[in-house]
């Protein structure tokens, strides 16, 4: 799972291109929920911030533009524009849309935005890099 995280935010931060797979978007996700509740727990019970949580907060910030990033990626293995991505400002329809898309197995073989995640069983480190786009 880790490997996931640090191959979006360390080799990934701000890249916008190429594919994501599924186990890509969802591990990093994962691993962000858990970060969450770590930081909440400390900033509740170790720093007495019921209100104002810093750590959480600065941890978002830093964590926001790889989490777009991701999730365009994510929209292109699904054969989707990462302007779907802004569905999001649409409550309630716009949200399961997009967890519809992030949940769907993405396009078998290449695709306009580049070349299958899966096509291989080597791909780990070529996961989001792409030199054709």
């Amino acid at each position: 799972m880790i490997e996931w995280y640090l191959k979006v935010v360390r080799d990934n931060y701000a890249n916008f291109k190429g594919r994501a797979r599924r186990s890509e978007y969802w591990y990093f996700v994962l691993f962000n929920i858990i970060v969450g509740i770590v930081l909440g727990i400390i900033d509740t019970y170790l720093l007495n911030m019921e209100d104002f949580s810093p750590l959480a907060n600065i941890y978002n910030l830093v964590i926001l533009i790889p989490s777009i990033a991701v999730s365009v990626r994510r929209l292109h293995d699904v054969g989707k524009s990462g302007w779907y991505y802004l569905l999001i400002l649409l409550p309630i329809i716009g949200w399961i849309w997009l967890l519809v898309l992030f949940v769907t197995d993405g396009d078998n073989g290449p695709n306009e935005y580049g070349e299958d995640p899966k096509a291989d069983y080597s791909e780990f480190n070529d996961i989001g890099n792409n030199t054709n786009v």
